[in-house]
Formats: structure tokens, sequence, C-alpha cells
């Protein structure tokens, strides 16, 4: 009788494998897409081929000459005067100087919008004073005051200070971030309180606690910041145009008019602006492309 029943039981153990094998067998003969599989992505690459086509004509456009832009019908495939197109319109805009100006404005600014909400949202989660609440709540509502009505304060300001035409009056009154300062505090109300009682108890600081235990935990937060607020820093127009009044201090976007023709007789050099835009649009993008493992890496530090 027993015998009978280890059969039995081995015979049961021996045919689950065997409907898991066949099972994976079906799951292998099934088609690995469906039509809806099918349907999505393929609207998917329509989104995105709609979002890049102006920036491949864009590209096209600067590679070809005057002749080949005004063509009917325009030709969507690159030409062979990329280089004499790109160097006329590094020397004619003089991009060099224009693109060290707006990367020390865009760094400036996402340095420190960032630094600046991640103390204010640290002071305001675990610095119990009284009216805490109500602080953050006046930063946030500076969300409802539109640009225009900073903008003449603002410079006035700046005038008083000596700061116009300096990297600091482009950069200091655009650090402040209301949206930075509520993403910083909505995380680190999420941070276990036992976390910073631990660190109290090992004699760690505010700041120490700050620098050594909150910071690795916010560098999703922080890498994702970065590439926003260095794009807005990169294309602020109408400030850096407001306070500056020399060439040598005019940031990139404002400096591409220099290829515009000033008279009404010339034709526009459009294969030169669209150099020039594809120049301006490059350091953007390698920031989200360098910040992209930051914040692959934030990630996985906050899952630990």
């Amino acid at each position: 009788m027993e015998a009978a029943r280890a059969t039995a039981a081995g015979t049961d153990t021996l045919a689950a494998p065997r409907v898991a094998t066949a099972e994976r067998a079906a799951e292998h003969r099934r088609p690995p897409w469906s039509w809806g599989t099918v349907l999505v992505h393929a609207a998917l690459v329509a989104c995105v081929a709609v979002i890049a086509f102006p920036l491949y004509f864009a590209f096209v456009i600067s590679t070809q000459e005057i002749s080949e832009v005004i063509q009917k019908p325009p030709r969507l495939l690159p030409s062979t005067h990329a280089l004499e197109n790109y160097a006329e319109a590094w020397r004619r805009s003089g991009m060099a100087r224009l693109l060290v100006n707006s990367a020390i404005v865009a760094v400036a600014v996402a340095v420190g919008k960032i630094s600046i909400s991640m103390l204010s949202a640290f002071a305001v989660v675990y610095f119990r004073f009284r009216g805490a609440s109500l602080v953050f709540w006046l930063i946030f509502l500076t969300l409802m005051l539109p640009i225009p009505v900073r903008i003449l304060p603002t410079y006035e300001v700046v005038g008083n200070l000596g700061w116009l035409n300096t990297y600091a009056g482009l950069s200091i009154p655009l650090m402040a971030s209301a949206t930075a300062t509520f993403l910083f505090r909505q995380f680190y109300m999420t941070v276990p309180n036992e976390l910073a009682e631990a660190a109290q108890i090992d004699g760690a600081g505010a700041l120490r606690f700050l620098w050594s235990f909150l910071l690795p935990l916010s560098w999703a937060n922080v890498a994702a910041l970065f590439v926003v607020l260095f794009i807005y820093g990169w294309n602020e127009y109408f400030w850096p145009l407001l306070i500056t009044n020399t060439e040598e201090m005019r940031t990139v976007v404002i400096g591409l008019e220099r290829l515009i023709p000033r008279t009404g007789t010339e034709l526009p050099t459009w294969n030169l602006i669209m150099a020039g835009a594809m120049m301006a649009l490059l350091p953007p993008v390698a920031v989200i492309i360098f910040m992209q493992r930051w914040f692959v890496k934030g990630l996985i530090e906050s899952e630990k």
C-alpha cells in the first residue's frame, strides 16, 4: 500500500514538470505580438516622428546652400555644406562666447535653485518651529505671482546692487523656486522619522544628516530637477535681454539674432540660422544624456 502511494506521489511529482513544460512550449508557440501591441507601437512611432521631424528638417536646412533651402519642393536629405555653414554660423554669431555665457547662467540657476530648495524644504520639514506650515505655503503662493509683476521690482533691485550686465544679475534673481521646494518637501516627508532619530543618536548634526543621509536618497530628484532647471536657465530669454546691454554678456538664445540680416534687401540666411540653432540645442541634449545615468543611479539607491 505504501509502495503504491509512493508510486502515485512520484507520478504526481513527475507530472507537474511535464505540465509546466507543456505550458512553456505553448507560450513559445504563441506569437510575440498582438494587434493591440502593434497599434500601440505604431502610434508611438508616429508621435515620435511628428515630434522629431522639425528637428530633422532644421538639421537638413543647416547642411544646405541658400539656393537649396528655397527650392520647391523642399529637399529632405542633408547636403554637403554642413561644415562651412556651421563654421560661418560659429564665426558670425560669436558662438563660443554665447555658449559660455549660457552655460554659466544655466548651471548657476540649476545649482542655486536646487541648493536653496533643499535647504528651505529641510528647514520646513525637520525644524519644528511655530508657523512652519505658514512659511511653506507663503513660499508656495509665490507661484501665483506672474512673471511680469515681478520683472520691474527685480530689475530695480538688481540695478541698485550694481548687477546689471553681470553673471550675478543674470542668475541670482532666477534662483528661487517654489516648485522645487515643494517637491523636496514632499520627498522629505516620506523619509521615516526613525532615520533622523538614529542619525541624532549617532551624533550627526542637522547639516551632516542632510549631507550624508538625505542627499544620497535624493539623487533621483536632484538629477531630474537639474535637467529641468538647466533647460529653464538655458532657454531664458526675456530676463537676459532686459538686463544685458553688451554683446559680450548675451546668452545664446539672444545672440542667434546676429545671424538674421539687419536690412530688408538681404535674403534670410536660413541655413546659418538653423546651424546656430542646432549648436544651441546640443548642450541641453548632452546634459539630459549625462544626467540620465545619475537619475537611474538615484532610483537604484532609493530602492535599496
